[in-house]
C-alpha cells in the first residue's frame, strides 16, 4: 500500500530456491554463460529488463554482502564483448581500432537504479516497467555523445543491426 497504493511488491522465485543467489553466481563465473536478459518486450507490464546491465554491476561487482563477487572488469567484458561474440557481432564490444565501440562512462561507486515505475505510454494505454539510474555520466554512440551529464543530447546515432557481423581487419575503420 505504499507510495499511495503505487509500490510494487517483488518476489524472486528463480535461482533463489535455497535463499541465496549462489547458483547464479555459479552460472555467472561458468564460461558458457553470456549474461543478460530479454523477452523482446513480451512482458514490459511485468518485469524491466533494462535495469538487468546496472544491477549485474552494482549486485555482482559492489554490493553483494556474502558469496561471491566478481572484479569490474570480468563483468564489463562479459556484459559487452561475450554477449556482441556470443550472437555473431564479432565488430564490437572492444576499444580497438576498426571495432564498432559504444562507451559509457560511468560513477561506479555512485552508480545506482531508481525505484521502478509503471508508466501507461503504450498504445491503448498499455502499461510498462521503467527503471532509471543515476551513475551513468556520459554515453557516446558511433563517436557522437547521447549522454551528457547523464541527461540525453537528443542525438540518436545508433541504428538497427540485422544479422552477424565479421571481426574487422587490422587497420580497418569501423
Amino acid at each position: 500500500m505504499g507510495d499511495e497504493g503505487r509500490a510494487l511488491l517483488y518476489l524472486p522465485f528463480l535461482n533463489y530456491f535455497d535463499g541465496n543467489l549462489d547458483a547464479a553466481a555459479e552460472m555467472l563465473a561458468h564460461p558458457h554463460t553470456v549474461p543478460g536478459l530479454s523477452d523482446g518486450g513480451a512482458h514490459v507490464g511485468t518485469i524491466c529488463d533494462a535495469s538487468f546491465p546496472t544491477s549485474l554491476l552494482t549486485h555482482w561487482g559492489r554490493d553483494r554482502e556474502r558469496g561471491t563477487t566478481f572484479a569490474l572488469p570480468f563483468l564489463v567484458q562479459r556484459q559487452s564483448r561475450a554477449t556482441a561474440e556470443a550472437v555473431g557481432l564479432l565488430d564490437r564490444g572492444l576499444l580497438a581500432p576498426g571495432y564498432k565501440a559504444d562507451v559509457n562512462v560511468i560513477d561506479f561507486e555512485n552508480l545506482n537504479l531508481m525505484p521502478p515505475l509503471m508508466v501507461h505510454d503504450l498504445p491503448a494505454g498499455g502499461k510498462r516497467l521503467v527503471q532509471g539510474a543515476h551513475g551513468y555520466l556520459h554515453t557516446i554512440v558511433s563517436g557522437v555523445k547521447t549522454y551528457a551529464d547523464g541527461r540525453p543530447t537528443g542525438s540518436l546515432p545508433g541504428r538497427f543491426v540485422r544479422g552477424e557481423k565479421p571481426q574487422p581487419r587490422e587497420g580497418a575503420s569501423p
